[in-house]
């Protein structure tokens, strides 16, 4: 009798990792108890439960629109949602003469920008691809790499961005090892970066693509950059940064991917991407396979509150709040955390980051971290935020903190509760 195997899995799905973020979304649900300063969840308080109520018995209330919103749509997405998200980018970069880069027609509506990244990822990967990424970047994307078997080449990142001069030594040894033909994408978190807060300057993006630009003829085919614009719109402080969309005559190297699930409703998965040919066309018919096409509903909601003016009134009220519970936890950060701590600041977004002395390990296994458990507060270990890049040692001395989905009262706590741990490891 022929051997069988004893599973019939594919090899993305052996692949596949568990996620962090799975984890750590689990942790803070399941124990009450915990403080948890690691998932990146939204603020409660702020959630536009009057506007939604309003917008949505406007919406059903006539059978025609009710019907319309409860029925199918396009795999493309709702024709007026993509006509004002394209406005709105193209008046946020204050873009008048690049009609073409911000066209509606290169627009897709996504369940979220999350499922652009993946689809995008599938569209330009194979097995044994290479994206560069920010070091550190977005872990969940590093997920998504991991399991389509897309290796990750980190890029040093600086306090405005990825360090250029860093860029190019990546690309010429990747050159020299005869892989550059293999660097499919660039991928970066351009504003209040998932983890660390940084936000990439549109100097560094205009002189970052015309650096991909140089090493086209030798990898043979077109290098993208995939900008993910999140955060973009959870800005309270410093003034606004175009996207790389605006760097002229690079639109067709430009992937862009944003949300309204983070400035609206984070329960409203609603994501949408401007993308070049072919990858629009790829991305289009990857989409037809996942759902062809994002809830009908939820996309003529976000319609309904950006052309009513309630988004924008919406994004006041978050703007302030995100605002008031940063320095809650940069005043908490400042009376507890001992001396030796580095904390970046951020300007919008979510996230604190903080370096700990070398010597001090933040990672899953580490003393620190059980220690943190073991006191009921829960962050996000630095290490995984760092790609598996045998070109370097993967730093393990970092932690990611978010002010978003925690009360005032336990951002203090938990940061109190961190601190002192961390005077106790640091003795």
């Amino acid at each position: 009798m022929a051997e069988v195997k004893t599973h019939a899995l594919s090899a993305l799905a052996r692949r596949t990792a568990d996620p962090a973020i799975s984890w750590l979304m689990h942790a803070a649900l399941a124990r009450p108890q915990l403080i948890s300063l690691a998932a990146g969840f939204t603020d409660n308080k702020s959630l536009p439960v009057g506007d939604v109520r309003v917008l949505l018995n406007d919406l059903l209330r006539s059978l025609r629109t009710g019907q319309s919103a409860l029925q199918y749509g396009t795999t493309f997405g709702d024709p007026a949602l993509r006509r004002l998200t394209a406005q709105r980018v193209q008046r946020l970069d204050g873009a008048r003469g690049q009609p073409k880069a911000y066209s509606p027609e290169r627009m897709i509506i996504t369940s979220g920008s999350q499922q652009l990244l993946y689809m995008v990822t599938e569209a330009l990967c194979d097995a044994g691809d290479i994206v560069l990424v920010e070091d550190p970047t977005y872990f969940v994307y590093l997920g998504i790499l991991q399991s389509h078997g897309v290796r990750a080449r980190g890029v040093r990142l600086e306090r405005d961005g990825l360090d250029l001069t860093h860029l190019r030594a990546v690309l010429e040894r990747l050159k020299r090892s005869g892989e550059l033909q293999r660097v499919k994408l660039l991928y970066l978190v351009s504003y209040f970066q998932n983890p660390t807060g940084v936000t990439t300057c549109f100097t560094k993006k205009r002189a970052l693509l015309a650096l991909l630009n140089q090493f086209e003829c030798p990898a043979g085919h077109p290098v993208y950059l995939l900008e993910d614009t999140a955060y973009r719109e959870l800005r309270f402080a410093g003034e606004d940064v175009k996207t790389a969309l605006a760097a002229k005559g690079f639109s067709e190297r430009v992937i862009l991917a944003g949300t309204y699930s983070k400035p609206f409703a984070t329960g409203a998965r609603v994501g949408f991407g401007f993308l070049p040919e072919p990858v629009f066309t790829a991305v289009t018919r990857i989409k037809g396979n996942h759902d062809f096409g994002t809830s009908n509903l939820l996309q003529l909601l976000l319609a309904r509150a950006l052309g009513s003016g309630r988004y924008d009134r919406h994004l006041q009220v978050v703007q302030a709040r995100y605002a008031h519970k940063a320095r809650v936890m940069r005043r908490a950060l400042a009376a507890h955390f001992p001396e030796g701590v580095e904390c970046w600041e951020p300007t919008g977004g979510l996230y604190f980051w903080a370096r700990l002395p070398g010597r001090l390990p933040s990672g899953t296994a580490s003393k620190l971290f059980q220690a943190a458990l073991a006191h009921n507060v829960l962050y996000v270990p630095g290490e995984l935020c760092y790609a598996h890049d045998s070109t370097r040692r993967k730093p393990n001395h970092e932690m990611r903190l978010s002010f978003g989905g925690a009360t005032e009262a336990n951002i203090r706590e938990g940061i109190k509760r961190l601190g002192a741990v961390l005077r106790e490891m640091m003795v």
